[in-house]
């Protein structure tokens, strides 16, 4: 009982669990998910939606100010939602349910990316048993973008019963093999490190490195996210350097991009998913993606999370160290045949603050 790994998500493929408009593609299935595909339209809505009891077909008529064929004109604007007919729909037994998050590389361009089932009433909780479509809707929040036919955004996860490690077993798991280490290799933690409440509390790093985070420019250009495509980082990103206490004060509703304090570790059999918004710990969101595969980290000393953190409604000042976000393990039913890093194209393998792949970093 847990998350299914990459070899499980094929049987489902195989079995017609999971379908496809076209075939799917060589990398689609990763160590705990599948990658899923935008179709070729785009519906450019007046606003966000839940279908509740009514099925989306019924409801684009009315929310639709039109659509979009993204083979002829690839553009989505920047501050406008959309939503995305997928190539991929889902045929659930009753003891199969699945849940969608942001890929990595999307969370880190301030893209927000949703799943919406026929008449669903939550956004990527997919109910086990659902039979029928998946629509995503993308809503991007700093930059204007040009995608494709086929390009994913997103990612599912499948499981009949997820189970999280609770406190006790993973201070169990960090004392026998490290889950994260801080500064000079060492695992017992910063002053506000620590395991509490069945998740690792862990800060924001704002010392000791050249460039400490990373603020998206408003006036940038169009953002290409087709494949083969790249750009100038110094285009679309402006460099935070270290200030002297290690505090800074963030903008409200400016996107950044930073490094967690410590390197974080995810073992073969265990998956890692940061936590939701928590308002008591500062007024911003600290992640879009947030979803760590199994061997996240495990080919060294761990690698750091990146953090995409947006202050809502007013400036706030973070220090070095602060904790700003919950990071909890959930059991994997097997252990992938691929873990992250193990040659599949893993873009942020052992990684620092890393831009998202879709950039060349000319900061340095």
């Amino acid at each position: 009982m847990g998350t299914l790994s990459d070899c499980q998500i094929r049987g489902l493929v195989d079995s017609g669990v999971l379908l496809s408009d076209v075939p799917f593609g060589v990398r689609q299935i990763q160590p705990s998910s599948l990658d899923l595909r935008l179709g070729h339209t785009a519906y450019r809505l007046r606003s966000s939606f839940l279908p509740l009891s009514t099925p989306v077909s019924a409801i684009l008529p009315d929310l639709a100010l039109y659509s979009v064929d993204l083979r002829a004109s690839p553009y989505l604007e920047r501050g406008a939602v959309y939503l995305v007919p997928l190539l991929e729909s889902l045929r659930l037994p009753p003891t199969l349910s699945a849940k969608a998050n942001p890929k990595s590389s999307t969370g880190r361009l301030d893209v927000f990316t949703r799943i919406i089932t026929e008449t669903g009433d939550r956004f990527d909780d997919v109910p086990s048993g659902y039979s029928g479509r998946l629509y995503l809707e993308i809503f991007s929040r700093s930059f204007s973008l040009k995608v494709s036919e086929g390009l994913a955004l997103c990612q599912m996860r499948f499981f009949e019963k997820r189970e999280f490690l609770s406190e006790s077993q993973i201070m169990e798991r960090h004392r026998v093999s490290p889950l994260y280490f801080t500064e000079g290799g060492g695992s017992g933690g910063h002053v506000f490190d620590r395991i509490t409440d069945g998740s690792l509390y862990l800060g924001v790093k704002l010392s000791g490195m050249p460039v400490i985070g990373f603020r998206a420019r408003h006036d940038a250009g169009i953002l290409s996210l087709v494949p083969g495509d790249s750009q100038k980082a110094t285009e679309f990103w402006e460099a935070i350097a270290p200030f002297p206490r290690g505090e800074m004060v963030l903008e409200p509703e400016k996107f950044y991009l930073f490094a967690s304090s410590a390197k974080i570790r995810v073992p073969h059999d265990l998956a890692a998913e940061m936590m939701p918004f928590d308002a008591a710990a500062g007024e911003l969101r600290t992640h879009y993606a947030g979803f760590f595969d199994p061997g996240f980290g495990m080919s060294g000393e761990g690698a750091r999370g990146v953090l995409e953190v947006r202050p809502h409604d007013v400036p706030f000042r973070i220090a070095d160290g602060q904790p700003v976000f919950k990071l909890r393990y959930e059991k994997m039913d097997r252990v992938p045949d691929l873990p992250y890093g193990a040659s599949i194209g893993s873009s942020y393998t052992n990684q620092g603050l890393n831009l998202s792949r879709y950039f060349i970093n000319d900061f340095f």
